[in-house]
């Protein structure tokens, strides 16, 4: 198996300072999932509700490798062909008509078989996410809501990480020179089969506590008031706890507050609230719902 080079967190403690230093804080079971993935060349698996960080840590994990961020979006219906890669037509027509071109010109008969092989020159070859990873080094490979795929697409995101490599019939095969840090994310909407579950190492990720979600907004929008800080931290625990179509994750609870800053407010009522509301709930339902109720949210 390829080995990854060794990266700039010796120790779990470290790679969490080194995370804080790109505005992302891990706890300590994070921190060592993380870095067991980068230490053993295994694929990390972040599990969780919508709005924990699960994205964010990939992010945060190519800023410290120093490494090329690349995002594979998973959805319902996707196939080998749109991970892996396609041919550009457009090019290759263009090259086909000055072939024939040139060829008329000159007089020269072409030889179809040569003329088959300069279509299919790795120059016209459109990667896509994952031949990118193998190709690029170092790089961070986010599969972001495998979830949304199918059966059929999980079976071939476990062959191509178990191998690190990929067959291009007109090409050959490629393989990473150096493997890419793999994370995978799912909102649980359906269990992922064990077979992928068990080539990763698991990570459940859940909303922070309140302190540390404090930490988090300091972290992100230094020059916010404490009061704020903790009036924030605290309405968006209370909404979480309520019955909404979608409970705001960490990045609303930074939109909401970077909002309040923008229009001056030094702490949380209920004008500031519903004026900002839009910042942290995104249905109709949940605003209405929750826009009657302001004076018991921010009650402390």
């Amino acid at each position: 198996m390829t080995e990854r080079p060794s990266n700039p967190a010796g120790s779990p403690a470290e790679l969490a300072a080194a995370l804080r230093s790109t505005g992302y804080l891990a706890d300590d079971g994070l921190a060592t999932a993380a870095y067991l993935a980068m230490q053993m060349n295994r694929p990390l698996f972040c599990e969780g509700e919508p709005g924990t960080g699960k994205t964010a840590l990939a992010q945060a994990l190519a800023q410290v490798l120093g490494a090329e961020l690349i995002r594979l979006q998973c959805h319902d219906g996707i196939d080998a062909s749109q991970a892996l890669y396609d041919w550009d037509f457009p090019r290759q027509l263009l090259h086909l008509r000055a072939l024939e071109a040139a060829a008329s010109a000159t007089g020269e008969t072409l030889d179809a078989d040569s003329v088959e092989a300069s279509l299919y020159d790795p120059r016209f070859l459109l990667a896509r996410p994952i031949l990118r990873a193998l190709q690029t080094s170092p790089s961070v490979l986010l599969i972001d809501e495998v979830d949304r795929a199918d059966d059929e697409f999980e079976a071939f995101l476990l062959e191509v990480l178990t191998e690190h490599a990929v067959s291009i019939p007109e090409v050959g095969e490629v393989r990473a020179k150096e493997p890419p840090l793999v994370v995978l994310t799912s909102n649980r909407t359906r269990e992922v089969h064990d077979a992928l579950k068990r080539r990763c190492l698991y990570l459940w990720l859940d909303h922070p506590d309140l302190q540390r979600e404090i930490q988090i907004l300091h972290s992100r929008l230094p020059g916010l008031p404490e009061r704020l800080a903790a009036q924030v931290a605290g309405a968006v625990r209370k909404l979480r706890q309520s019955d909404l179509l979608k409970p705001p994750g960490v990045a609303e609870t930074i939109d909401w507050a970077r909002a309040l800053q923008l229009v001056g407010a030094r702490h949380l009522d209920v004008d500031s609230a519903a004026a900002t509301l839009g910042a942290v709930l995104k249905y109709r339902e949940d605003a209405d719902r929750i826009r009657v109720q302001l004076d018991t949210l921010l009650a402390s």
